[in-house]
């Protein structure tokens, strides 16, 4: 009797394929498993997949790509049939995403997607400091009650992003005071995903239980630090003049205020300052060591590995 060949595996999808943490995850999966990268722009998308797929050539695992905005539920379900995996990368900040993501959670179901991975925020809580954090509480709500399985990654600030709320004059401002946050590496959650993602995929594929499934994991770093200490690091390793202006709630607000911006978006930036104030994002946890089997990276080794910072590899 012959013994049939085993199942073709499923792809696991990649939805904010073109961004940072989507990318960093994709390109540890390509050639491991295959893949189907989802954005908004076709092009840009395309273009990501075409890239990963010359990298995966040898492995037989193939790249495919499709466009599935968040909000658009017929192309989300189109592109994520066939899919068992799927890594949701939390959309860009608009005043409706949490009616993107929920959109989005409905059309995975019902293309019969198996598990999501849902990078959300640490502390997530319906009335979090952080107002952005609350949205991500709400659609991790969601995806719980959505019957598929789920690991979520709540995300402390990234250090890659520090540098750049330093202004033109050198000055890192906002009501954050002495308060610390454990920011970690954006490669740091990107790798975190990837390992997610591949164990779930291969035990879905062998009819295992999925060991990260109901999971929530809090990446950090493996410090927190002030940002009075972050400007310093950032001043350090750009050979750029930074340091921390503390300043009230009010006048966070007002210096702002030039921007233009929706009064939500406004909340989100001075929140953030308001939220390392708290204390809300200054827990270290050992989940990113958990997952890769390293240390989390520092922040001072971060930025030496940004562009423009004195260190590169």
């Amino acid at each position: 009797m012959t013994t049939p060949p085993p199942p073709s595996p499923s792809p696991v999808a990649v939805a904010g394929a073109t961004g940072e943490i989507g990318s960093g995850a994709a390109r540890t999966l390509a050639g491991r498993v295959p893949l189907r990268l989802l954005g908004r722009d076709a092009a840009r998308t395309r273009a990501a997949a075409e890239a990963l797929r010359e990298r995966a050539a040898a492995s037989g695992h193939d790249v495919g790509w499709d466009t599935a905005p968040y909000g658009d539920a017929g192309a989300a379900e189109r592109a994520l049939r066939g899919a068992d995996v799927l890594l949701m990368v939390s959309a860009a900040e608009t005043a409706g995403r949490l009616d993107e993501h929920r959109t989005f959670i409905d059309a995975a179901a019902r293309a019969g997607v198996r598990h999501v991975v849902y990078t959300s925020f640490l502390g997530a809580a319906p009335d979090a400091v952080f107002t952005l954090a609350r949205d991500h509480f709400h659609t991790e709500e969601h995806l719980k009650a959505s019957g598929m399985g789920w690991t979520i990654l709540r995300d402390n600030l990234y250090q890659d992003v520090l540098p750049l709320f330093v202004g033109e004059d050198g000055a890192l401002r906002g009501p954050a005071g002495t308060g610390r946050v454990s920011a970690v590496a954006r490669d740091d959650v990107a790798a975190s995903a990837a390992v997610v993602l591949l164990d779930t995929a291969a035990a879905l594929a062998a009819g295992r239980a999925a060991a990260h499934a109901g999971r929530t994991y809090a990446l950090t770093g493996p410090e927190a630090f002030t940002l009075a200490e972050a400007a310093a690091e950032i001043s350090a390793a750009t050979g750029r003049p930074a340091v921390f202006r503390d300043e009230t709630t009010a006048e966070a607000y007002a210096s702002r205020a030039a921007y233009g911006a929706p009064p939500w978006q406004v909340d989100a930036w001075v929140s953030t300052y308001t939220a390392i104030a708290s204390g809300d994002l200054a827990a270290v946890t050992g989940d990113v060591a958990a997952l890769l089997g390293r240390p989390a990276r520092p922040l001072a080794r971060t930025l030496r590995l940004l562009p423009g910072g004195p260190a590169r590899g």
